[in-house]
């Protein structure tokens, strides 16, 4: 009979945390969760920036080829 009530207490949790789940600082779980200021993304960048040159050449060397094949693009 008990379980009635710990079940009706666990929906209304539920429920608050479904519908009322706004409020969240992000800030704050930024700093609890120890990541760094979001827009101090220079690696990501010089990453993207390097992949980006790598793959330039075959870009060059293959999208020509495409070219030829007089075929529409995006269907191979």
């Amino acid at each position: 009979m008990g379980r009635g009530r710990a079940k009706a207490k666990q929906v209304k949790v539920a429920r608050q945390l479904k519908y009322n789940s706004g409020g969240t600082d992000l800030d704050r779980l930024r700093d609890e969760l120890g990541v760094g200021d979001s827009n101090s993304n220079d690696d990501a960048d010089d990453l993207n920036d390097e992949l980006a040159d790598r793959y330039a050449d075959y870009a060059d060397d293959y999208g020509a080829e495409d070219d030829d094949d007089n075929r529409r693009p995006g269907r191979r």
